[in-house]
């Protein structure tokens, strides 16, 4: 199984920027998309932003992804 992780990007230089989650920050190549800007949320997998988010759609799945986690607030004790 293949996983894919929203993140934003917060810095860019070229076809490379650092997408950060969670306090995490990691380069990843935009390369395969057409235009990102600082702010926008993409889905990273492998090193490669693979389709960019909208911000409502990424918050959604990170909070889906943290419960899943155990670190939402349903995820109990």
């Amino acid at each position: 199984m293949c996983v894919a992780a929203p993140m934003r990007i917060v810095e860019m230089s070229g076809d490379e920027g650092i997408a950060e989650q969670g306090g995490v920050r990691r380069k990843v190549s935009l390369a395969l998309l057409d235009s990102v800007v600082i702010g926008d949320f993409v889905l990273v997998h492998a090193g490669f932003a693979i389709a960019t988010l909208d911000e409502e759609e990424a918050l959604r799945d990170i909070e889906a992804i943290d419960a899943c986690m155990g670190g939402g607030e349903d995820a109990g004790p």
